[in-house]
């Protein structure tokens, strides 16, 4: 009797599973769908932006073969081109090209293309600290107090690699305009860093001890 009742009970669970898969074939059929066009679209999109980035770098590198001899201005405007393609490789080479050779004399408009790297591409923390940094040193002569701490924040605020350049670099801007209380605490803030540069440790301690000690 208990083995007629156990046969019974497994009939019933099979003709359940049966019925529920019959009942839900369309929903099953629509999931497998997704799934099969979810994996397409990832390796589709793994293929385009290996491509796009080849493209990049071979455009990169006829930009730079080309420099000595090409029409300037047709580079300059590929290499902004490539700026604005927000690469986190060739995006930030192409923008140290034009700085390193003075190709752009507006100063806005590198700052805004230091903002497209800064705010648009995606730079791991790092890099893109590493960015903001240099953006600070093309603007240390021209900016006042208020714009060089504003363009440094998100350095500063952090536990960056950078943050004892970014304090180096505020300091000697206070130095350079014989504001040495002010030079003089951002130099001590260097050396109370547990990740400083051991360079720029050094350096703050050589200008403490030499010309700022009373």
């Amino acid at each position: 009797m208990d083995e007629e009742i156990t046969i019974i009970n497994e009939k019933t669970r099979n003709e359940k599973i049966k019925n529920f898969f019959s009942e839900n074939k369309k929903l099953f059929i629509s999931i497998v769908v997704i799934l099969i066009l979810t994996i397409i679209s990832f390796y589709s999109l793994q293929i385009f932006e290996e491509r796009k980035k080849e493209g990049l770098s071979d455009k990169y590198n006829s930009l730079v073969i080309e420099y000595k001899d090409g029409d300037i201005a047709e580079i300059i405007s590929s290499m902004k081109e490539i700026v604005e393609d927000e690469d986190t490789t060739y995006s930030p080479l192409a923008l140290y090209f034009l700085i390193d050779n003075n190709l752009i004399k507006n100063q806005d408009e590198i700052n805004r293309l230091f903002d497209i790297l800064i705010d648009k591409t995606s730079l791991d923390f790092e890099i893109k600290n590493l960015i903001i940094y240099k953006k600070a040193l093309y603007n240390a002569d021209s900016s006042n107090e208020n714009e060089l701490l504003d363009i440094l924040k998100p350095i500063i605020n952090s536990n960056s690699v950078w943050k004892s350049h970014s304090l180096y670099l505020i300091a000697e801007y206070f130095y350079s305009k014989n504001e040495k209380q002010k030079a003089k605490e951002f130099f001590e803030k260097i050396l109370n860093i547990e990740n400083a540069n051991q360079d720029i440790i050094k350096e703050a301690q050589k200008r403490l001890n030499r010309d700022l000690s009373e």
